[in-house]
């Protein structure tokens, strides 16, 4: 079984990486990392459940259940990536909290240039299943985190300095850049997987099932953890969903750059790119109608004689 995948379609997938980050940052400012400063609780409960509680439980519940061992490595890799760059929008459509989000988004986007590798290396090693491959491809933890800085923390810098420079610019370009950049991510996996979807339907009742579980796992520990700390409402949804989108497409980056021949490893990160977008989306879109629903009510309660 072999994924088939070129080196021009990689530097597209980095640009593409590059460019959506670069988006994001557009509307980031010092005052984003300052906020966590200031109001550390729900980024910090977001950021533990995100680089901590979400790979620990994917390396324990694959090892568990003995999930194949290319397959269980995926998984961990997917887990040890930051939030999806679409996470703040898909909050915005909840009527969350938009700015824990952003903060969220800022922060796990830098620190993932140290714990992603840091934890694809630790939590493949704890898994004994897993063990054998990362001994056999002889991972270089420095190599993925000089990948990570290229298509995350460089971008980042460089569109924060922009936003600064061009706020009218940064304004109207946020948003759509944004859009444009997640519809063709959407396409070039749609494409990478339309070439390979003999690989894919020979592999599906292993590998959706896995992404399913996954990802419901992820918007779980989101959930917990927000729930634990007593945060208002959309503070937990904000955490909620940024701890379930997960930037697959790094993954996918990684995995072509560093593991070409992983062609189960692929499937699941390529897979997590379109599910996860699938849950947000229809999660965002419940929560935003329930929101504009109590807000609705708010509005036609009768207001209380206080004379």
């Amino acid at each position: 079984m072999e994924v088939h995948f070129g080196s021009n379609n990689l530097l597209i997938l980095n640009v593409i990486l590059a460019f959506m980050m670069f988006g994001v940052s557009l509307s980031l400012t010092g005052d984003d990392f300052r906020r966590v400063l200031k109001r550390p609780d729900a980024p910090i409960v977001g950021l533990i459940a995100q680089f901590v509680l979400l790979p620990a439980a994917t390396c324990l519940t694959t090892w568990y259940f003995d999930v194949d061992p290319e397959l269980a490595l995926g998984m961990i890799l997917v887990a040890s990536c930051p939030g999806g760059s679409f996470s703040n929008i898909m909050t915005w459509l909840a009527k969350a909290n938009v700015a824990v989000s952003v903060s969220m988004t800022a922060v796990s986007s830098l620190a993932a240039m140290f714990l992603t590798p840091f934890n694809f290396a630790l939590y493949g090693y704890i898994n004994p299943h897993t063990r054998s491959i990362l001994t056999e491809i002889q991972l270089d933890s420095m190599e993925i985190l000089a990948l990570v800085a290229l298509v995350l923390g460089l971008p980042l810098v460089i569109g924060m300095l922009v936003g600064k420079a061009f706020p009218a610019f940064a304004e109207a370009a946020q948003k759509p850049m944004r859009v444009i950049t997640l519809l063709v991510l959407l396409l070039f996996v749609g494409v990478a997987f339309g070439n390979n979807m003999d690989v894919f339907l020979a592999n599906a009742d292993r590998i959706v099932g896995l992404v399913v579980l996954q990802n419901l796992l992820a918007l779980g520990l989101g959930a917990f953890a927000a729930g634990l700390t007593g945060l208002p409402r959309n503070d937990r949804r904000a955490i909620t969903i940024e701890v379930g989108i997960q930037n697959s497409g790094l993954g996918l980056a990684i995995l072509f750059t560093f593991f070409p021949d992983a062609s189960e490893m692929i499937l699941i990160a390529g897979f997590w790119g379109v599910w996860h977008l699938i849950t947000g989306l229809v999660l965002a879109g419940w929560w935003g109608r329930q929101s504009g629903a109590d807000d609705a009510k708010k509005e036609d309660a009768p207001c209380k004689d206080v004379s």
